[in-house]
This record gives C-alpha cells, sequence and structure tokens, in this order.
C-alpha cells in the first residue's frame, strides 16, 4: 500500500464538476493500493497517518499530528501510486491491484481508520471515478509512504 500524504489548508474532490467531498484543515491522502495487502499494510498506513508529526507546536516546530489541530482527513484512491515507468514512456500498473478487488480493499481502509481517529473527520473521494482534486498544501509538506518500506 502507498500513499501520498499532504498537510492541507483546504481541499475538494469534484466529479463532473460537482464537490462531493471537502475538508479544512487536514490532510489529503491519496491511497493506492497493491495485489499483496495485508492487515500489517493497514496497520502501518494508518499509524503513520494519524501519528505522523506535521504540525506545527507552540514553538513553531513540527511536533504535532492530525489531532492536536482537530484536522480532517480526505482520501481519495488513485492507483497511479502503483505505476512503473522504468521501462518504456508508457506506465504498467501490473503491480496495482485490479479494481474490483482494490475497491474492496479501499473501502475496509477507510473503515479501519475511522475506528482509529473521528469517523465524524474523514471523508473520500469517488473509487473509480474521474476526480478533480483541488487543495491549497500547507507548508508546502508531502509525505510518501510505502507498506512495504521501499521508500
Amino acid at each position: 500500500m502507498r500513499a501520498v500524504v499532504q498537510r492541507v489548508k483546504k481541499a475538494s474532490v469534484s466529479v463532473g464538476g460537482n464537490i462531493v467531498s471537502s475538508i479544512g484543515c487536514g490532510l489529503l491522502v491519496l491511497l493506492g493500493v497493491s495485489k499483496s495487502e495485508s492487515t500489517e499494510d493497514f496497520d502501518y498506513i494508518i499509524d503513520k497517518i494519524i501519528n505522523m508529526r506535521i504540525f506545527h507546536d507552540s514553538d513553531g516546530k513540527m511536533n504535532e499530528n492530525i489531532s492536536f489541530v482537530n484536522g480532517e482527513i480526505l482520501i481519495v484512491s488513485q492507483f497511479t501510486l502503483y505505476g512503473d515507468i522504468r521501462k518504456g514512456r508508457r506506465p504498467s500498473y501490473d503491480m496495482a491491484e485490479n479494481s474490483d478487488l482494490a475497491i474492496k480493499v479501499y473501502d475496509y481502509f477507510v473503515e479501519k481508520i475511522k475506528q482509529k481517529y473521528d469517523s465524524n473527520k474523514i471523508f473520500t473521494g469517488i473509487f473509480g471515478a474521474m476526480m478533480d482534486i483541488e487543495l491549497v498544501n500547507f507548508g508546502p509538506v508531502t509525505i510518501l509512504l510505502d507498506s512495504k518500506k521501499g521508500f
């Protein structure tokens, strides 16, 4: 499982010109699902998202997590995180899970993170839809996560 986590002042997801989810201060999480996910992968990524200290404390240091700012989390599926372009010019998505299974993994991920963090502060895009994402990156701060610790 891979995630791109961006600290945002605000973010929204639109489909067909209509906003389907939006958040204020918090985290935008772009989530990619591979063919080999396990419970450990879910736990690793969720723990990192909820506990990463990327919000400023009273001294201006990045020492605080999402709960410190009472922030929201917007989770958007993005299979292209498993795009491999080491050969040729067109990405290969062989490592990405097929959509029939990936949606189940994505939904399960969302339910698990809702159990670990305030479920009223968790929002999503629409799996498989062509989405427009708008955000104001705060910092900017962008963190890459890989449950297999490939980077």
